[in-house]
């Protein structure tokens, strides 16, 4: 019998509302407040990085500007392309409706990566020096995400009987014939939110040690191991986001986040390994007036 049916526990009820507050014309939602901030604190800690090296706040402001391009570009096609290319081909103005919601990590990824990519080469900055540094607030703003996420609602756990299982109240879609609300279930974004900080925390950490001495691609390459290969690993305690998912699960035994996945840790590795293995440094201040 299942623990809940003897009632031997609770599970944590999750009726929160998405919304701040709303006046009719304008609602303020967590989910954006929290995105907002992942910015707003992101570019307070790299203006801190940036100057500790030797670097301007005028950088970090021009580097914030294509950041937010890129994530919020990335994001919102990575998610129409690799998600339900169907629907939005099918209607290519859908694809402006952010509001609609529909976000993909693994396409603010590669939205960051081009964005970063052009602004290195504008302004004559060593590529993964860049990355480097990034990396560290993407991570804290990964976290901030997803608990937006969680404020939503979305992107829900599988059922369990576990004592930390939430109840998403507000969720009322139907998954294998049963509606999400009735079933406690993994808190699936806290985890993803609490390993992000986690993360922010080490990478921070292992900057703020050495510097401008840290290895070229040491942080690039430990974020995105560590960082997809958690992503891989919850995957399997998450619900799929789209009905085709369901399909690759039973075919290959993988869904759309973790294939996604794969290519980037495999890039990781090999930067991380030779970042490890052969070291090599750089000086922001004359990479950048070359």
């Amino acid at each position: 019998m299942a623990l809940n049916t003897i009632l031997l526990w609770n599970p944590i009820v999750w009726n929160v509302s998405p919304e701040i507050f709303d006046f009719g014309f304008f609602a303020l939602r967590w989910y954006g407040l929290l995105f907002a901030l992942g910015f707003v604190f992101g570019q307070r800690i790299l203006t801190r990085i940036y100057n500790a090296e030797g670097r301007t706040e005028q950088d970090v402001d021009v580097i914030t500007l294509y950041m937010i391009i890129g994530t919020v570009l990335g994001a919102r096609l990575g998610h129409c392309l690799f998600y339900e290319p169907e629907v939005y081909l099918k209607d290519p103005i859908r694809i402006l409706k952010i509001w609609e919601g529909g976000l993909a990590s693994h396409g603010a990824t590669i939205g960051i990566l081009l964005s970063l990519f052009l602004f290195s080469r504008k302004y004559k900055f060593d590529y993964l020096w860049v990355l480097d540094r990034i990396v560290i607030v993407v991570a804290l703003g990964g976290s901030l995400i997803r608990l937006g996420n969680l404020f939503n609602s979305e992107i829900i756990g599988k059922p369990t009987d576990l004592p930390w299982a939430f109840k998403f109240e507000r969720n009322h879609e139907l998954i294998n014939g049963v509606q999400a609300s009735l079933q406690p279930r993994h808190p699936a974004q806290l985890y993803e939110s609490i390993s992000s900080f986690l993360l922010f925390l080490f990478l921070y950490s292992l900057w703020n040690r050495r510097k401008s001495l840290t290895p070229r691609g040491l942080l690039f390459g430990l974020f995105v191991v560590i960082l997809f290969t958690l992503r891989f690993l919850y995957e399997f305690l998450k619900e799929n986001q789209v009905d085709k998912e369901d399909f690759l699960l039973n075919t290959i035994g993988m869904n759309i986040g973790q294939l996604l996945s794969i290519p980037l840790i495999i890039i990781g590795l090999f930067i991380l390994i030779r970042a490890i293995t052969k070291p090599t440094y750089v000086d922001p201040v004359v990479s950048a007036s070359k």
